[in-house]
């Protein structure tokens, strides 16, 4: 199976910019994964594909503001993109520029409080870089990060929370995972009330997610790990949803992936975590998930061949053709999908 297999053409300025105002605003391409069916609906709407019984699976990963801009002692700018904990005030992190950043180089950020030392250069150009500063890192860091928005995104974000969930909580992500964006408190609580179960995942999404498929053949492709975990709450919630008969609704593909990764043999779950490099494409057999909630994604991505082995290659295409078509909003403010 070709990479070319899964582009679209989308006109530049369907790339959403910025976030709408009221997140559930936001357009709902409901998609019949058997007929290949197509609805339009609104965001808020969504309550009305979930039934009693059914349990709603979200990624409760927190972003970093993991964008730091600074300089090095000679006064040349710099930007630093944190990717991993390491420990010992270690991070793996993408630099820029590259060439600037070698093995002893220094870097100073804000007023001073932190600063960074580079103590590797990796095989893959990453850094390995040591930073130094005084009190608690992800409080430095709330106060000299910025969101570290995908690269197709030139605006500058007005407000940093509307690049998190509104029931993010765990810290760890250097990305958002951008389908739970449209939920609000309010409709979670009346989706809640009309006895729709909800479970939390974590999946601390990597930049890997916006790295582009650069081989011809899908098969070739090697997927980033992420570390994933379910709680014993939430496995517990599954297994009584699956028990009963409701359906498991992923919210995001990497709900979808954490599940899947963990997901026993016999279909149930328990309490674990791991760095999982699952990589779902046409041909992949499900075992957890029953829906997804998704966002639209970029073309040729390992995202969209995700959706089209859930819902068919031919149907997803045809349902991003419609949307081109409608001008829904694309990529991480953009407009969302239920396929059911």
């Amino acid at each position: 199976m070709k990479t070319h297999d899964f582009y679209y053409d989308l006109p530049e300025e369907l790339i959403a910019q910025t976030p709408l105002e009221q997140r559930d605003a936001s357009r709902l391409l409901k998609l019949d994964r058997i007929t290949g069916q197509v609805e339009h609906h609104h965001f808020y709407e969504i309550i009305d594909y979930l039934q009693p019984g059914d349990c709603l699976v979200m990624n409760d990963s927190r972003v970093l503001p993991a964008r730091l801009l600074g300089h090095r002692p000679t006064g040349g700018a710099v930007e630093v993109l944190l990717l991993r904990d390491l420990g010992d005030k270690q991070w793996e992190c993408l630099c820029k520029p590259g060439r600037k950043m070698q093995v002893g180089s220094q870097v100073v950020f804000g007023n001073g409080e932190l600063t960074a030392t580079v103590a590797e250069v990796k095989e893959d150009g990453n850094r390995i870089v040591e930073f130094h500063y005084e009190g608690i890192f992800l409080e430095v860091l709330e106060r000299l990060g910025k969101m570290p928005l995908p690269p197709y995104i030139k605006e500058e974000l007005q407000d940093q929370e509307r690049y998190q969930t509104v029931y993010s909580r765990e810290i760890g992500s250097a990305a958002a995972p951008t389908a739970g964006l449209h939920f609000t408190k309010e409709l979670l609580d009346k989706i809640r009330a009309k006895g729709v179960k909800t479970a939390f995942v974590t999946l601390h999404v990597g930049l890997g997610t916006f790295r582009p498929v650069k081989v011809d053949n899908i098969h070739d492709h090697h997927m980033h790990a992420e570390l994933c975990m379910i709680s014993e709450e939430s496995a517990v919630i599954l297994n009584q949803t699956r028990a009963s008969g409701g359906r498991i609704i992923c919210v995001g593909t990497t709900s979808c992936r954490t599940l899947e990764s963990l997901v026993n043999e016999d279909g149930t779950f328990e309490a674990k975590s791991k760095w999982t490099e699952i990589f779902i494409y046409p041909g992949y057999s499900f075992k957890a998930m029953d829906g997804l909630i998704t966002n639209f994604h970029l073309p040729e991505s390992t995202l969209v061949m995700l959706v089209s082995a859930f819902a068919g290659r031919e149907n997803v295409l045809a349902a991003y053709e419609e949307a081109v078509r409608e001008r829904y909003r694309f990529f991480s403010f953009g407009d969302a999908m239920c396929i059911l």
